[in-house]
């Protein structure tokens, strides 16, 4: 069963760097295993980028493994120098805790914490933080070199522009947690992005060198996502991707992965859906088939919200979606309404009652009176999702959605949020 796991995680494109492939089928074929992959808490939320090793994790946990979550409360304190080219700046304690407690509330939605084989959450704080510097240099440093070190691509990298001794030691400090949790929960396998491959390997000569019986501990890394045309995956046109809902709206979250390019979804769909192999095959066929109908855009941004936002966050985001995709946007809130419409172009206009004319020539929705009188006469001009077909309209308090705001659409597609203030 576990062999096909692995052959699952090949054709999903997840495996990318195994320490022992050989071994480490051996010993998932034999055992049912714990095994870990560490987030730091760098920001209060994670965003998509962020989540590859965990639904990896996940897909472990699902072949009957423990997943053992480590949130680095006390490596997030240092400061991970992998694929960065600069000293991160440090975060103070207050702020980790509040980060801590951000990426353990989303952990919780993807992993199940309750089966015999449920996901246990650690914090290496707990046993980092109450290390003395002499433990740390006598009990751990002596077993790694400074040249073994020197040799990983994450510190020669920044050699030439310099690294300090803080985040040199992160290295060893992961060592330490491997090491660690592999005493306290037989954790076999650590899993982690491209980037990590010299963190995992050096956590693995920690093991093998405090250790006298034979160890049997592996690693594993996960390529970076990257488009079909080679850019950075995960930001939208506003940003980073985020799980925290109050970063991306789940609306949002939804609109990203239904906008995934027809050259992308398949590749996205088995990184991050758990779709089965047959149901994204046939998926498959109908992105060369019936494009047009963009059905496996549909099932992954389905899948994604739903296991990141639940059930009713998706329910929104397809009402939300079918009401802009309509034009009837009066079904939405107008709490809705200032989600989706937070980017569009935007005019600040006084309370105070304004014929509709007037009104769409100050903010530049219209060109001239004229050509503001023939939109109205022609149903060219909405507010709030009403057509107004009345060059005599007057816009007052009742077109004020929370007495703060209304939505101007003109012609199909152009909206404007007037703000009154």
């Amino acid at each position: 069963m576990t062999n096909t796991l692995i052959e699952d995680l090949k054709w999903r494109g997840l495996a990318y760097q195994l320490t022992d492939e050989t071994g480490m089928v051996d010993l998932l074929n034999k055992d049912s295993i714990s095994l870990y992959c560490g987030v730091d808490p760098t920001a209060d939320s994670m965003h998509i980028g962020h989540i590859v090793p965990l639904l990896t994790l996940r897909r472990f946990q699902m072949h009957g493994h423990r997943p053992v979550l480590l949130i680095g409360g006390a490596t997030g304190m240092i400061g991970d120098p992998s694929g960065r080219s600069e000293e991160r700046q440090l975060q103070t304690t207050e702020q980790i805790d509040l980060n801590v407690k951000g990426l353990q509330k989303q952990m919780e939605r993807i992993f199940d914490f309750n089966s015999d084989n449920g996901a246990i959450l650690v914090n290496n704080r707990d046993w980092i933080g109450s290390m003395d510097v002499i433990e740390f240099l006598r009990d751990y440093g002596k077993y790694i070199g400074v040249n073994y070190m020197l040799a990983k691509d994450t510190v020669a990298s920044r050699l030439e522009g310099g690294i300090s001794f803080t985040e040199f030691s992160y290295m060893l400090i992961q060592a330490i947690d491997y090491n660690h949790l592999y005493n306290e929960h037989q954790c076999r396998i650590q899993v982690g992005g491209s980037d990590q491959w010299g963190n995992i390997t050096t956590g693995l000569e920690m093991i093998r060198k405090t250790h006298t019986e034979e160890t049997k501990a592996f690693g594993m890394t996960i390529p970076l996502v990257t488009k079909a045309d080679g850019t950075k995956f995960g930001k939208s046109a506003s940003g980073s991707v985020w799980l925290d809902a109050e970063k991306t709206s789940p609306y949002e979250f939804y609109q990203f992965w239904l906008n995934t390019a027809d050259a992308d979804v398949i590749r996205y769909m088995k990184i991050f859906t758990f779709l089965t192999r047959e149901e994204i095959e046939a998926f498959e066929v109908t992105v060369t088939e019936e494009a047009h109908l963009r059905k496996a855009q549909k099932a992954l941004a389905e899948e994604m919200t739903k296991m990141i936002h639940g059930e009713a966050a998706l329910e929104n985001a397809i009402r939300i979606t079918n009401a802009l995709f309509s034009g009837d946007i009066k079904a939405l809130s107008a709490n809705e309404m200032k989600e989706v419409f937070k980017d569009v172009p935007s005019i600040e206009l006084t309370k105070e009652d304004k014929n509709i004319v007037d009104l769409i020539v100050e903010g530049a929705i219209s060109s001239s009176k004229r050509q503001a009188r023939e939109d109205v006469t022609n149903g060219a001009i909405s507010i709030n999702g009403e057509k107004i077909t009345d060059v005599g309209y007057v816009i007052s308090a009742a077109d004020r959605l929370d007495d703060s705001f209304a939505i101007v659409r003109r012609g199909k597609k152009k909206y404007h949020m007037v703000k009154f203030v």
